[in-house]
């Protein structure tokens, strides 16, 4: 008999399967993406950010991206002048369609980038490739080549990036979450992971997105309850080989998205 997480590989493997064709007969003509060049920061950091737009009514995907979805790749190595990049994630839209839960952006978004210059006050040659997944009635995974120069002498910064940065979710202390703890517990071919987290309401309905810092363990779109002021999220974990496996607590990261803003949280320390 197969376990369920055989299961549920072989399932994902087929709709991996089911993309292919899709890429040739439509490719990037369903996205464009563009550098804005930003400025530079007293810090020495360079803010930029990455604008995708879509044709309407498409949509692509946060970095995890729910049930089905396929996660943004960057690779940056042929850029110039470069140490460091880093996705300032704006929050994201969750919605439920046939059963399954999508995790991602529609129409447009703006991806902010902190950026380490390898030469303080140099210009940044910025050459990435980007692999994405864009969905309507089909999904199809493109890949987008992106180049522009962010220049070491801007101070002035870009209002759009700034209104995307803002919309980044909360850090655990800027929301006043007041406890966080998770209990494991084995189940067959994996671990069981419950959440408790005290916290204000994020409003409306409330979905609670839980990553780990390995990407070879594969995480179940958690189930969330709210229990008054503690918010509860319940998921299941397993090894993408059918392996054992330990759970680093320090590299848990858990979204909270909810009508009114979302929160960040990293870290879960046993109950």
């Amino acid at each position: 008999m197969m376990s369920k997480a055989f299961r549920f590989f072989a399932a994902a493997f087929c709709v991996v399967l089911s993309l292919g064709p899709a890429r040739a007969q439509q490719g990037s003509d369903l996205v464009e993406m563009r550098v804005l060049p930003g400025w530079r920061m007293a810090s020495g950091v360079h803010v930029a950010g990455l604008e995708v737009r879509m044709r309407p009514g498409w949509k692509t995907y946060w970095r995890a991206p729910g049930d089905s979805g396929i996660p943004p790749q960057f690779d940056w190595r042929r850029s110039g002048n470069l140490t460091g990049v880093e996705i300032v994630w704006p929050t994201p839209t969750v919605t439920v369609e046939d059963g399954l839960r999508t995790i991602g952006y529609k129409d447009s978004v703006i991806l902010p980038i902190r950026v380490a210059p390898g030469q303080a006050g140099r210009d940044v040659r910025l050459n990435g490739k980007i692999e994405m997944g864009v969905c309507k009635d089909v999904c199809v995974p493109v890949e987008l080549q992106v180049t522009g120069t962010l220049p070491g002498n801007t101070r002035k910064p870009d209002p759009r990036i700034a209104a995307a940065l803002a919309s980044r979710p909360y850090s655990a202390k800027e929301a006043k979450v007041a406890r966080v703890s998770c209990r494991i517990s084995p189940i067959e071919d994996g671990i069981g992971l419950r959440a408790e987290i005290d916290m204000p309401r994020t409003g409306g309905i409330e979905t609670a997105i839980v990553e780990v810092d390995d990407p070879r363990i594969w995480v179940s779109p958690a189930k969330t309850a709210r229990q008054g002021d503690r918010l509860v999220a319940e998921t299941r974990l397993y090894h993408v080989e059918g392996r054992s496996f330990a759970l680093n607590r320090s590299g848990i990261r858990i979204t909270v998205v909810g009508k009114s803003r979302a929160v960040d949280i990293q870290g879960c320390p046993a109950g």
